[in-house]
C-alpha cells in the first residue's frame, strides 16, 4: 500500500515538474512611473495602457514611484524580477541625464533591455500669467534686469526643466533661481498657475492644456519648427533665443534578463498601441511627435539611447551639474 502510494505520489510529482510555464503574460503588467501622477511620463503611460492591455491580454497597472529626480522609481524596476511583468517606463532626463549626475544603485546601460522607442515632445518656454513680458525679447529683458531674484519650477537636478535653464541662461546671460519639486511637472504647473514660481521649460504634453486654458503664459517652443498642435507658439529661433533646442523623448525598458518572448510581446503591444488612430490623435493634440515604425522598436531605442549618452554626458558633465 505505502510503496503504491509514493508511487503515486512520485508520479505527479514528476508530472507536474513537466508542466508547461503559464504563457506570457498570465497576469497584469505594471508600469513604474518615476515621477509624479499628472505629469508627462504619467500621462503618457495612461494613454498607453488601455491599447496595450488589449493587446497582451492583461491588465496595464500604472504605479507611480517618485522621488530624487525620477531614481527611486527606475531602481525599483532595476530590482524587479526580469520576467516582463514589471516595466520601466521612462524618458531622456531618467535614462539618460541621471546616470551623468547620480551615483545610481543601477546602471542605465546595462540593467535595462530596450522594449520600444515613443513619443518625444520639444519644451515650451511658460511663465506666470500676470509676468509683464509679452514675449519672449521681453522675459530676456526682464530677466536681466531682475538677476538671480526670478525662480524656476525643475523636477530636479539634471531634470529636462534644470538643464533647460541652464542652458538657456548661458545663451540669454540671464540669471535665475531653480526650484526643485519632488513629484516633478504637475506639481510645477500648479504652482505657476497658482503664480508661486515665475517660469519653467516644461514638455508639451502637460504645458499645452494650461496655455489654452489660459492658466500660464507661453513664449516659444524649444525646436527649430513649430507644433503642429500650438501652431501659434513661435519657436526659440523665431522668438530671440536661437539654438535652445531641448526635446525629451520617451522609452520602455525591462529588468535585465527579461525573456526576448517577453519582450517581444510588450513591443508589439506598443507599437500596436502607437499605430491606434485614437492614440495618435491624442498624442498630436498633446504636441507628441510619434517616430515612425521602424524607429519605435526595441533595437531603434537601443541605438537612440546610447547616442543621446554620447551626446549630452559630457555637457552635463562640462556643466558640472551635480545632485543636491
Amino acid at each position: 500500500m505505502n510503496r503504491a502510494f509514493f508511487g503515486s505520489a512520485l508520479a505527479t510529482l514528476l508530472f507536474a515538474g513537466q508542466a508547461p510555464a503559464q504563457p506570457y503574460p498570465s497576469r497584469p503588467v505594471t508600469f513604474i512611473v518615476p515621477y509624479g501622477a499628472g505629469g508627462p511620463v504619467d500621462t503618457l503611460a495612461r494613454i498607453l495602457s488601455e491599447p496595450m492591455r488589449t493587446s497582451l491580454g492583461q491588465p496595464v497597472i500604472v504605479e507611480n514611484v517618485t522621488g530624487a529626480s525620477g531614481t527611486i522609481g527606475v531602481a525599483r524596476a532595476a530590482r524587479a524580477a526580469p520576467d516582463g511583468y514589471t516595466v520601466s517606463i521612462g524618458n531622456w532626463p531618467s535614462h539618460v541625464v541621471n546616470g551623468a549626475i547620480y551615483t545610481l544603485p543601477y546602471d542605465i546601460r546595462t540593467d535595462f533591455e530596450p522594449v520600444a522607442r515613443l513619443p518625444s515632445n520639444p519644451y515650451v518656454v511658460v511663465a506666470r500669467k500676470d509676468l509683464p513680458a509679452s514675449d519672449l525679447k521681453g522675459l530676456v529683458a526682464w530677466l536681466r534686469a531682475n538677476p538671480d531674484k526670478a525662480t524656476e519650477g525643475t523636477a530636479g537636478p539634471g531634470s529636462g526643466q534644470h538643464v533647460s535653464g541652464i542652458y538657456f541662461q548661458d545663451v540669454t546671460k540671464t540669471r535665475f533661481q531653480f526650484v526643485p519639486y519632488r513629484a516633478g511637472s504637475a506639481e510645477i504647473m500648479r504652482d505657476l498657475v497658482a503664480g508661486h514660481i515665475d517660469l519653467t521649460f516644461d514638455q508639451a504634453i502637460t504645458a499645452l492644456p494650461h496655455v489654452r486654458n489660459g492658466g500660464v503664459k507661453a513664449y516659444a517652443v524649444t525646436s527649430n519648427k513649430r507644433l503642429a498642435a500650438a501652431p501659434d507658439i513661435p519657436t526659440v529661433d523665431e522668438a530671440g533665443a536661437p539654438g535652445v533646442y531641448i526635446s525629451t523623448w520617451y522609452g520602455l525598458w525591462v529588468p535585465k534578463g527579461t525573456p526576448p518572448e517577453a519582450i517581444r510581446k510588450l513591443t508589439v503591444a506598443a507599437m500596436d498601441a502607437l499605430a491606434d488612430p485614437t492614440v495618435r490623435r491624442r498624442l498630436t493634440d498633446l504636441g507628441q511627435e510619434i517616430p515612425p515604425p521602424e524607429q519605435q522598436t526595441a533595437e531603434a531605442l537601443a541605438a537612440h539611447q546610447k547616442a543621446e549618452i554620447e551626446k549630452w554626458w559630457p555637457l552635463i558633465k562640462a556643466a558640472n551639474i551635480k545632485a543636491e
